[in-house]
């Protein structure tokens, strides 16, 4: 498997970002670690190696996400409009500046555990003509956990549970949703009582668009861990790519 790291100066965030990357053909997927997730996350922690047939097979390429959540979601206690507007850059030095240097002629796919599940979920949802397919496993999919009362234009853009409920009925995003692959999933067991809540209200706001989607809950026993999801990702891709 060809894999490389990348260190680059980002004009967005006004500062030099890294990234890594998986295979050198097939779908984009762009992969998002939990909170306050770094580059190497998904390698260090098995997730690249169950996914690794697809890659070999040219079938999937992932780009693996450097994130600055101590400075956004997870910077509790710092004003709340300033950690909006730096992740709202954040998010645009990935839709503007590094996706664009992957992306092949087939829209690509997000994923992501725990919190890298919430940017998943983020991302497909807010740039659905760049991302046909989602994977969000042990997600939140509101803002509410981590900015608490505190409510704005950029909170709502962030929280699909929100905001995809009021699309209007012939928004140009509702086709694009409509033509992809939506997956999201969560354990019934140990920390993952919130992910449940939040999975079903997602699943609530697709059906009440009319949106196909597969919500899907696991066992009593699944908790909120890196066991579980290097489970998950395979079953969930062998869905969106087929065998490889």
């Amino acid at each position: 498997m060809n894999d490389y790291y990348k260190k680059e100066y980002s004009w967005i965030l006004d500062r030099e970002m890294e990234h890594a990357v998986f295979g050198d053909s097939g779908r984009l997927c762009v992969a998002f670690g939990p909170q306050n997730g770094h580059t190497y996350d998904f390698r260090n922690f098995g997730m690249i190696d169950t996914i690794a047939p697809w890659i070999e097979a040219g079938k999937l390429r992932v780009l693996c996400v450097d994130s600055i959540d101590e400075e956004t979601w997870s910077a509790e206690g710092k004003n709340e409009r300033e950690r909006l507007e730096l992740h709202e850059r954040w998010f645009r030095y990935v839709t503007d500046e590094l996706v664009p240097q992957y992306l092949g002629d087939e829209r690509a796919i997000t994923t992501g555990c725990s919190m890298g599940a919430t940017h998943a979920m983020n991302f497909f949802c807010r740039r659905p003509d760049l991302f046909g397919g989602v994977i969000a496993m042990s997600g939140l999919f509101d803002t509410n956990y981590f900015f608490h009362d505190y409510k704005d234009d950029l909170t709502y853009a962030n929280s699909p549970i929100e905001f995809i409920p009021n699309m209007p009925e012939h928004h140009p995003w509702t086709d694009l949703y409509r033509q992809s692959s939506i997956i999201f999933c969560c354990g019934q067991g140990a920390w993952e009582d919130e992910m449940r809540v939040d999975l079903q209200k997602l699943h609530e706001a697709f059906e009440s668009k009319g949106i196909p989607h597969w919500a899907d809950y696991w066992g009593y026993d699944v908790n909120h861990d890196w066991p579980w999801w290097r489970k998950q990702l395979p079953y969930f891709m062998s869905n969106i790519l087929g065998q490889p």
